[in-house]
């Protein structure tokens, strides 16, 4: 069949979507995302040439290249159509380049659209009203690109050559891991100090409450008042002694305030919510949110159910705001919308308010009517964008406040307890946004008191207390950190965060962010010798004046001179000046228990240790935690040797646990586990020689993986079954265990997709 008019997107479900409202004279086909990148290798941006960059057609997507090209070279015109934001853009110019460059379009009309939404009406109108590619935004995004490409290829040889190989350095990660390590120094630092609350339990006919003293002889209490054991019960029993058995309630204050909704979502509101209330890491996020993006089928059709999520902008569309306050007044009654609409302001200072925050396409679409067609993650966040956004356009809750002050005994003996009750809930009956580390002590209801009422005392309690140092970064709260340094944009916050679990400069244990020991050296290597390129200050006003770029205020090859003049030169300064053993040790103020010379802090291939810095005359090391590594490898074992040089074998402790060395260590290296791998006996599909055993990595995880490694490289997350793949006929399957799809088994072979429940 022969289509007039070829439309580009860049994702196949988005292409299927969109075809269905388009009609047969235009053909829909996917560039499955960039078409173009960076050559891999140095010199690919030449800073002596006005930063001219060499590009290439990425391997995984020259089919679809092909395709692309043979199908415009029949059309009559061109649109392009990938998502609305500068990586969009640059995908149509580099499409646009490429067909082109094979004489595909010729003196064809190109024309470039972008939809914030898929639905009909929104594609309809769009291709009504086109425009050219906005080379404000192409040239915007090439300059990201350049500067990251710039920064990977200078400074990664620089820490393979000061600190390890194959370690590399992102423009934007290394901020982001400095706020990681450095809030892991400052809990490291942090001392812990005492102190003593004084609290009441109280009871009343209508019901039990609690009170804590806010006052004592007439002077306030603060935290630090009492800080420890004998002071604090000495002030409880002076107290019990003066109160004989009642509190007398001196003075009942009440108030009423309003607490208006949070503001629509953008990006990274988005991110932190669905950490905190869903459980979701930032990129499960995003692409969840782009399947409800580019169009799930809702039976009747494939229709995209949210606007475009990547955005920083809390902007509404009135034709939205409209329709939301009819969707409130049907389900919620007249009463909880507003007279007026809530207008929200963006904070972002570039951000785009022709964009809209992230909504539903369509409010009266409730998540309950379509939960069935929607997977059960699909569901949860949809479910939450509809639930934030239709609370944004509601009225305040009405929340009453007491404070109740008690005597006890003498006037100047205080104690106050605070309550709260919600009198109007307001968009508080539908969504209420989440916090990060924070409790609310004046949350709690109060029972109905009056003034000189006599209130019965249970007990007097002297609580102890230590304060506690700041909690170390969630995924939700480093994305609040990102947003508010200006560390990235809101299509990066997911890829940061990821970059730095690939490259093992973070790990997330029970939901944290804990640096990995070369992160750590990384971080202090940077800090040290490139502090202008960590600096939040810098990395922020770089992101500010990429925004000039796409916004056509500012040229982009100046804005690269700029960055790369003094970035290349202090390159060349470290790289004659700066040592290995100055990265990679850091002295101590402690002598050597054996030879009396100083002791450093060393990075090692398992981690930091401690260690003699006259090494290798003197042997001497420790674990971090204070353990010497000569007396943890007391332990012989007397029924073996080492297969290398016939020493005795230890059972040494290592950063990952116990494992068994040779005693004649550092000259010579043989290592072996402690505990050997469990043998699943199933023979390995690949080299048909091993058999898959069962392995931990070193962050504690289970895999499984050829016993011939490292001669076959063979491995999977999930454990094997010996029986065949129905459908390509592997001669393995797995067990996959998921919360929403309980036991399946799964073929481990890309590309074959067979699953089957377990019952």
């Amino acid at each position: 069949m022969e289509h007039k008019h070829l439309v580009i997107v860049e994702s196949p479900a988005k292409a299927k979507t969109i075809k269905k409202y388009l009609g047969s004279d235009y053909q829909v086909l996917a560039s499955y995302g960039h078409v173009r990148d960076l050559l891999p290798k140095s010199g690919a941006v030449d800073p002596k040439n006005n930063f001219a960059m060499k590009y290439e057609i990425i391997a995984r997507n020259a089919k679809y290249v092909e395709e692309i090209v043979k199908a415009a070279k029949k059309a009559e015109s061109l649109w392009l159509a990938p998502d609305p934001d500068r990586e969009g853009e640059a995908i149509a110019w580099n499409i646009a380049y490429i067909l082109q460059e094979r004489k595909a379009i010729k003196d064809k009309p190109v024309h470039r659209v972008v939809f914030h939404e898929i639905t009909k009406t929104a594609i309809l109108e769009a291709m009504a009203h086109p425009r050219e590619i906005a080379m404000d935004l192409v040239e915007a995004q090439q300059a990201r690109r350049a500067l990251d490409y710039l920064v990977g290829f200078t400074l990664s040889p620089l820490l393979w050559k000061k600190v390890r190989r194959g370690l590399s350095a992102g423009r934007v990660q290394s901020p982001a891991l400095r706020l990681i390590v450095e809030r892991e120094i400052e809990i490291e630092k942090f001392i812990s100090q005492e102190y003593w609350s004084i609290e009441s339990d109280l009871s009343v006919k209508e019901g039990a409450f609690s009170a804590k003293l806010a006052e004592y002889k007439g002077k306030k209490v603060e935290q630090f008042s009492f800080t420890n054991d004998k002071d604090s019960h000495a002030v409880k029993k002076d107290l019990e002694d003066q109160s004989k058995g009642v509190l007398i309630v001196s003075k009942i204050e009440k108030r009423q305030r309003k607490r208006n909704p949070a503001p629509p979502f953008i990006t990274s509101t988005l991110q932190q919510e669905a950490a905190r209330k869903l459980g979701f890491t930032t990129k499960r996020t995003m692409q969840i949110a782009q399947q409800l993006y580019e169009g799930v089928d809702i039976g009747t059709a494939s229709v995209g159910l949210i606007s475009y999520m990547r955005t920083d902008s809390v902007n509404l569309a009135n034709e939205a705001i409209e329709e939301i306050r009819q969707v409130i007044a049907k389900k919620y009654g007249a009463d909880a919308v507003p007279k007026t609409p809530h207008i929200y302001k963006t904070k972002s200072k570039n951000a785009q308010e022709a964009h809209e925050a992230i909504r539903p396409t369509a409010s009266d679409r409730r998540p309950d009517i379509i939960k069935e067609y929607l997977t059960p993650e699909q569901f949860k966040l949809y479910d939450l964008i509809w639930k934030r956004t239709v609370a944004c356009q509601m009225i305040p809750a009405t929340i009453d406040t007491v404070s109740v002050d008690l005597t006890c005994g003498e006037p100047g003996n205080r104690f106050r307890a605070n309550g709260s009750t919600i009198k109007i809930p307001g968009f508080m009956s539908v969504y209420l946004e989440g916090k990060d580390d924070v409790v609310d002590d004046d949350e709690k209801m109060l029972p109905p008191l009056k003034e000189g009422q006599a209130v019965d005392l249970k007990a007097i309690r002297a609580e102890q207390h230590f304060t506690e140092p700041p909690p170390r970064y969630s995924e939700a709260s480093l994305v609040k950190a990102l947003e508010e340094f200006g560390i990235g944009r809101p299509s990066t916050y997911s890829s940061i965060i990821s970059t730095l679990q690939q490259r093992e400069y973070a790990i997330l244990d029970k939901k944290r962010f804990y640096p990995t020991d070369v992160g750590r050296v990384v971080t202090k290597f940077l800090t040290e010798h490139f502090t202008r390129y960590v600096d939040y200050d810098f990395t922020a006003k770089l992101e500010d004046e990429l925004d000039q770029v796409a916004l056509g205020n500012m040229k982009w090859i100046p804005l690269l001179e700029k960055f790369w003049t003094p970035f290349h030169d202090q390159i060349g300064k470290i790289e004659g000046s700066v040592q290995r053993s100055d990265v990679t040790q850091e002295k101590m103020d402690e002598a050597c228990p054996q030879c009396g010379k100083p002791l450093s802090l060393r990075l090692g291939r398992s981690g930091r240790f401690i260690g003699c810095t006259a090494y290798p005359e003197c042997n001497y090391t420790r674990n971090v935690n204070g353990e010497n590594d000569a007396e943890n490898a007391k332990e012989i074992l007397g029924d073996r040797k080492c297969p290398n040089d016939n020493a005795d074998l230890v059972i040494k402790q290592g950063p990952y646990g116990k494992f068994i060395g040779c005693s004649n260590y550092p000259k010579c290296k043989f290592i072996e586990p402690l505990e050997k791998p469990k043998d699943t006996e199933i023979l390995c599909p690949k080299c048909k020689d091993g058999t898959i055993l069962e392995r931990k990595s070193k962050r504690g995880k289970i895999f499984y993986s050829c016993s011939k490694y490292p001669t076959c490289d063979y491995a999977l997350w999930n454990p094997p079954v010996a029986e065949p793949c129905p459908k390509c006929a592997w001669p393995i399957l797995t067990l996959k265990t998921t919360k929403s799809k309980g036991t399946q088994k799964v073929c481990p072979q890309d590309g074959c997709g067979f699953v089957e429940d377990v019952e």
